[in-house]
């Protein structure tokens, strides 16, 4: 049996292994997320009313199977 590191590095048909998502956030220089205030953006939205447009189909969205 092998460690979950281990499988995720197995690639089918024995070719080279694969990196872990590690790895790849390691070489791409892709830092963990440590705070909400790290994902902040001011620019995100053009104006109130697409904000208001986005908010309201996500409520909706998520209120729809409910019933």
């Amino acid at each position: 049996m092998t460690s979950g590191a281990e499988s995720a590095m197995a690639v089918p048909g024995g070719s080279s292994p694969r990196e872990t998502v590690e790895e790849q956030a390691r070489r791409r220089g892709i830092r963990p997320v440590r705070s909400v205030e790290d994902m902040a953006r001011d620019d995100v939205f053009e104006s109130d009313e697409e904000l208001d447009a986005f908010l309201a189909h996500v409520y909706a969205e998520r209120h729809a199977n409910l019933a």
